[in-house]
């Protein structure tokens, strides 16, 4: 029968189930005015998941079968962290996970044949540029960065699906000038690639940071520029293309530092948080969360996370550590290098070059937003507005991340149908 030809993923999917049950009963015990809305979006969110793994049983058998069960289990926690903050956020999130669901819905079965994004790359191109123009000209200051645009009581942050924009003009552009990349013209001592290929990708990604770097939001321009290294490497395996873009990121990195108070702060508040506790609340809050958890976590639902600035987007890791403890907080990085190492290992099974760049950028994006949330929830890394990605509360960025992962799975499993 077709609906039992996943069974590795249904099986964890039922261990999703577990966590979703044994959160709405906590939650009953502790909020009781809220029990019938627990339970029914409890089972309501089963249901869903179940669906989904039906779906792709019948359009999509042969993709990857860890991919979804590990969104679920992050959307799940980050949904119990957000209702332990604040149920009515939670409600919310919730909703936008159905919705999520329901992108990915779509993404599996229409665009099965994700080639056909390849079509419209300088599409792709224009519309990200207007997305970040817009933002400038008409976005909504939070967190001393311009990367909001609200209308009414609905908020969104459009570099969100600004990445996946980029990712796609990327995919398609370094697969169409792969050879010319690859060639050299020689400039006296020096061998660069014909500007015919090299000029249009530095135009799109000069203005995409240029952009970003006007809203302030140098956590999304670091990761944009960590996208189109990783791109750029995959698509010409030339290792100069990597120095060479390491020695642009130090060089914008120490401009921003002079150019942007707003980046000399976090960089500040990162080496010595403690002799600036008024300017650095967020993160030693983080800290101090983080540490009252010990080893085994205060336990579900409990803890201060209400005490931590934007624990429901920023911080929610350390929600979920000072919950979990040190050994939970380790196994959910271990969740996301699962994720990243499956993304990885779907764009490696592809069978062609666009679907080989396309996988390939979407698990970087994946994997470089939690790294660099993580480290900065950590102080391994200044702290940065971005999201982490399933977990955090966000419509844009959970919506975007389940595209994102309905892509990668249908980029996974081309290769294996086009043989059967």
């Amino acid at each position: 029968m077709k609906i039992l030809r996943r069974p590795q993923e249904a099986l964890l999917l039922f261990l999703v189930t577990l966590v979703i049950m044994f959160g709405a009963l906590l939650f009953k015990l502790t909020t009781p005015e809220y029990s019938k809305q627990l339970f029914l979006g409890a089972l309501i969110l089963v249901i869903t998941f179940f669906l989904i793994h039906f779906l792709l049983s019948w359009v999509n058998p042969a993709a990857d079968e860890l991919l979804l069960p590990l969104a679920a289990m992050l959307s799940t926690l980050g949904l119990l962290a957000i209702f332990r903050i604040d149920p009515d956020l939670a409600i919310r999130q919730w909703l936008w996970l159905m919705l999520s669901l329901l992108a990915f819905g779509i993404i599996l079965v229409f665009f099965k044949n994700y080639q056909v994004l390849s079509e419209y790359k300088y599409v792709f191109m224009v519309l990200g540029i207007i997305f970040l123009l817009i933002t400038v000209i008409l976005g909504t200051k939070i967190g001393g960065s311009r990367a909001w645009l609200q209308i009414g009581s609905f908020r969104f942050q459009p570099a969100e699906l600004v990445k996946l924009l980029v990712i796609f003009f990327l995919a398609s552009y370094l697969r169409d000038t792969k050879e010319i990349l690859m060639a050299r013209k020689n400039y006296g001592f020096f061998a660069l690639p014909e500007p015919r290929a090299i000029v249009p990708l530095l135009l799109m990604s000069f203005m995409s940071l240029g952009l970003l770097a006007l809203q302030k939001d140098l956590g999304a321009a670091m990761i944009f520029f960590g996208i189109f290294l990783v791109m750029l490497y995959t698509s010409t395996g030339r290792g100069s293309f990597l120095l060479i873009g390491l020695g642009f990121f130090s060089l914008g990195t120490i401009a921003a530092y002079h150019i942007f108070g707003h980046f000399r702060l976090r960089v500040l508040i990162w080496l010595d948080p403690w002799n600036h506790v008024d300017r650095a609340y967020q993160i030693t809050q983080s800290l101090f969360a983080i540490a009252s958890g010990g080893m085994f976590g205060t336990g579900m639902g409990l803890g201060l996370p209400e005490a931590i600035p934007a624990a429901e987007t920023d911080l929610i890791f350390s929600v979920l550590t000072e919950q979990l403890g040190l050994l939970g907080g380790i196994c959910l990085i271990i969740l996301f290098l699962l994720l990243g190492y499956r993304g990885f290992k779907a764009a490696m099974r592809a069978d062609n070059e666009f679907g080989l760049l396309l996988a390939t950028g979407l698990t970087t994006l994946l994997s470089l937003q939690s790294f660099v949330i993580i480290s900065g929830v950590l102080k391994l890394l200044p702290l940065t507005g971005v999201t982490l990605p399933f977990v955090s509360y966000g419509g844009s960025s959970l919506i975007i991340s389940y595209i994102l992962l309905g892509l990668v799975m249908n980029v996974g499993s081309s290769a294996e149908e086009v043989s059967a």
